[in-house]
């Protein structure tokens, strides 16, 4: 399958590099260097969005919120020069799947896009999985309770799947990390906490449970 790639980046020798390298994997990639300039072709739907945060005019931040607000299920990578855990974890918070700090390879960036386009367009899985008054759909990637379905990003997804099929198994936060992020992943594992909080919010009658010096486990409805 042909993947689309939009991405959003104002360094151009960086932008121009990165869908060279992009475009050498079989991917069709279009490329932009202002956030208005991508804000106008949200309604295109790309398979992924790679967004620079510290944009000149719209940044990253506010461009993930038109990205999500029209399609919440659309993985979305922060490249940013910006290496602190805050922007990290507000990334994740709203929505995003990864977040890369410069300088990197572009080697780094394939392989993570690699991973998350293999998790988001997985071949689907039959059969559902019953939780309660949750009833997960595998092979939409869809959660309803009581048949009203329930918007979750791609990562609280993969964290919900995780757990709804190792039910009364002990995670701990590192192979939550592995499992969700990809063991290529490198920062704090407080972006496990943020994740799990979210995944609380929004789905209120599910047992996750905090195991002090551990992690967290689903327990059986």
């Amino acid at each position: 399958m042909m993947h689309t790639i939009y991405l959003v980046d104002d360094e151009v020798n960086l932008n121009r590099v990165l869908v060279k390298y992009l475009e050498q994997e079989g991917w069709q990639v279009k490329s932009f260097t202002s956030g208005e300039a991508a804000a106008s072709a949200i309604i295109e739907k790309p398979d992924l969005w790679i967004l620079d945060i510290m944009l000149p005019d719209l940044d990253g931040f506010q461009l993930i919120k038109r990205i999500k607000a029209h399609d919440e299920t659309t993985p979305v990578i922060f490249i940013s020069a910006r290496d602190e855990d805050i922007d990290k974890i507000i990334g994740l918070e709203m929505g995003s799947d990864d977040y890369i700090a410069k300088p990197f390879l572009p080697r780094e960036l394939v392989i993570r896009v690699k991973k998350i386009l293999a998790r988001a367009y997985a071949t689907p899985k039959t059969g559902l999985i019953r939780y309660g008054d949750y009833t997960i759909y595998p092979e939409k990637r869809v959660i309803e309770e009581n048949g009203q379905e329930i918007d979750l990003t791609s990562k609280e997804y993969d964290l919900l799947i995780l757990f709804a099929t190792q039910i009364g198994t002990p995670m701990s936060r590192e192979q939550i990390l592995v499992s969700v992020w990809g063991d290529d992943y490198f920062g704090s594992d407080r972006v496990v906490d943020d994740l799990v909080r979210r995944v609380r919010k929004k789905l209120s009658k599910l047992e996750l449970e905090t195991i002090y010096g551990i992690g967290y486990r689903l327990v059986a409805a």
